[in-house]
């Protein structure tokens, strides 16, 4: 039986990083009452979910059926723009995340999985068979649609205060520039 860290709801539910630009470690955080639970993930898992929470709320939001009040937009007070919750302690590494809509509750619900070597797949593999490992532990967040809202809202937000895109190649440019291939191996310099 896995161990299940769940926040039905969170008091707070964010997306931060630590470290500077370039070297940051982006965590998904939980705070009920003193319980505080810190999932590290990848940038591109912050950008993918904060899409598919958006994305899920809009198909929610068009259904015929639904009598539930979602919003377009993150509700002005439900922003949270405040740091991470210390101490950060990583539980574990973020692998595979589902997302799903109760109808009964009126709430988004996410789901975070361990990453696991398990459950990489090698391209020989791809036609078996493969039985999906159990994960030892589960992070589970139940929102409201406001709430996710403001989730994705601060998601974005953060991916975006990280190193400026080249606008040639699109790889994120260090302060002391970086080699674009667009330009053949020529340095190129972040405007000043």
């Amino acid at each position: 039986m896995p161990l299940v860290h769940a926040f039905d709801p969170p008091e707070r539910f964010v997306v931060g990083t630590v470290g500077p630009p370039g070297a940051r470690t982006f965590f998904l955080q939980a705070r009920s009452g003193a319980r505080i639970t810190s999932i590290a993930l990848e940038k591109q898992q912050v950008e993918v979910l904060s899409e598919r929470v958006d994305e899920l709320l809009d198909e929610v939001m068009r259904a015929e059926e639904t009598t539930t009040l979602i919003p377009a937009v993150a509700p002005f007070d439900q922003i949270d723009n405040d740091p991470l919750e210390q101490p950060i302690e990583e539980e574990f590494r973020a692998g595979t995340m589902t997302l799903s809509w109760e109808v009964a509750s009126e709430r988004l619900v996410i789901e975070v999985f361990p990453f696991t070597e398990a459950a990489v797949v090698s391209p020989d593999q791809l036609d078996e068979d493969l039985a999906e490992p159990e994960p030892d532990e589960i992070f589970m967040v139940r929102l409201t649609a406001g709430w996710a809202r403001a989730f994705v809202a601060r998601a974005r937000n953060v991916v975006s205060a990280g190193r400026p895109d080249c606008p040639f190649c699109g790889n994120p440019v260090d302060p002391d520039g970086h080699l674009c291939v667009r330009a053949n191996g020529f340095r190129r310099r972040e405007p000043q």
